[in-house]
């Protein structure tokens, strides 16, 4: 697994079309609301939204972008819930924001790479949902490290596949 430093002159910035950029966060988010109801440890260690954050956010390469990309896919996400808005779109947004400032410096189309991200970036991103919901919002959350090691190594597997996937789905800018 190695990551390699990449130059500013080396690294390659994509964007997708606009029902890409439209439909496959609205299906991520669709999915992550009704897989649980066949699958309930789905919504345990599984968050589609946010591959679909880190992926756009890495591929893009823009902090702006990947700001805008968690900003909207977590109020999304929020809407879909019965707690306050703004909790999921917060964490997300970081989330956004770091993994387009990392997708800069760091050559994000490996698998080692993709795996040490998307599991650094889902611990990033429970760690600052937790403190907002629990420290802000007054939610009785509990955190498990153990619970949230094994959904980060769960993310960052089925997140290389994902990828994999979608980077069929990119266009050079």
């Amino acid at each position: 697994m190695a990551v390699s430093y990449t130059s500013r002159e080396q690294i390659e910035v994509y964007r997708f079309s606009l029902p890409v950029a439209l439909v496959v966060p609205l299906v991520a988010i669709f999915l992550q609301a009704f897989i649980p109801r066949w699958f309930p440890f789905f919504s345990t260690y599984f968050d589609l939204p946010l591959l679909i954050v880190i992926f756009f956010a890495m591929a893009r390469r823009s902090q702006i972008a990947g700001l805008l990309t968690g900003v909207t896919i977590g109020l999304i996400e929020d809407a879909l819930t019965q707690y306050p808005l703004g909790v999921y779109g917060i964490s997300k947004t970081v989330v956004g924001y770091w993994a387009s400032s990392l997708g800069v410096k760091l050559d994000v189309e490996s698998v080692g790479t993709r795996l040490l991200v998307t599991s650094g970036f889902y611990v990033i991103h429970q760690i600052i949902y937790f403190t907002i919901a629990r420290g802000l919002v007054g939610l009785n959350l509990h955190w498990s490290w153990q619970r949230e090691l094994s959904a980060a190594v769960a993310n960052a597997i089925l997140g290389v596949f994902l990828f994999a996937l979608m980077d069929r789905l990119k266009q050079r800018a």
